[in-house]
């Protein structure tokens, strides 16, 4: 009998690591999609931008029109389009971490309530004379059980990391990227 609420229980927990594999590649490839999207729409504004500063190169006749392109405000529009670029690239990151961070979460919570309701069984039904066994089992198995809140808060350790991680990157492309704002001329009065 024994065995047959064990292999019930490795069923049991078989099925919920395949419906959460299912629901983290499901993540992962709406994140995928997202990010396709983000990124065709980009390369598309990209050759218009493109296709349009050519247009202008082709129409320069004198090297003083070619310097009129050249100016800071066409750096500026390329710095925030790459700003808002990042920032829909970060949202979906973002989301996608929030979402696996969830799953994880759900997944210990049921690994730990199956694992308490196996024990909990399995002492139930422990013959008579085991009492000293089942009691150093239980003290054993309430110290194991310790490590699932270890485990919780690794995985939220991760997170958080590979959320600093992605900040941390943008802004050292968003600093690569910035462009100074040219200074203020100040008049200077005479005394």
């Amino acid at each position: 009998m024994f065995q047959n609420q064990l292999n019930d229980q490795y069923a049991t927990a078989q099925a919920k690591a395949i419906e959460t594999a299912k629901h983290l590649a499901q993540v992962a490839i709406e994140s995928a999609q997202e990010l396709a999207e983000i990124n065709q729409a980009a390369a598309k504004d990209a050759l218009v931008v493109a296709q349009d500063a050519s247009t202008q190169l082709m129409a320069v006749k004198d090297p003083k029109e070619l310097s009129k392109l050249a100016q800071p405000e066409a750096a500026q529009e390329v710095a925030k389009y790459a700003a808002a670029y990042q920032a829909k690239v970060n949202k979906v990151l973002r989301n996608g971490n929030k979402e696996v961070a969830q799953v994880v979460d759900a997944s210990i919570d049921d690994a730990r309530a199956d694992l308490l309701k196996f024990v909990k069984e399995a002492t139930k039904s422990a013959p008579a004379g085991s009492e000293a066994f089942v009691s150093a089992f239980k003290t054993a198995f309430e110290a194991s059980i310790q490590q699932f809140d270890q485990v919780r808060a690794t995985a939220t350790d991760a997170f958080a990391n590979f959320e600093k991680s992605v900040d941390a990157a943008l802004e050292n492309i968003q600093g690569q990227y910035a462009v100074t704002k040219p200074a203020a001329k100040t008049a200077r009065k005479s005394v």
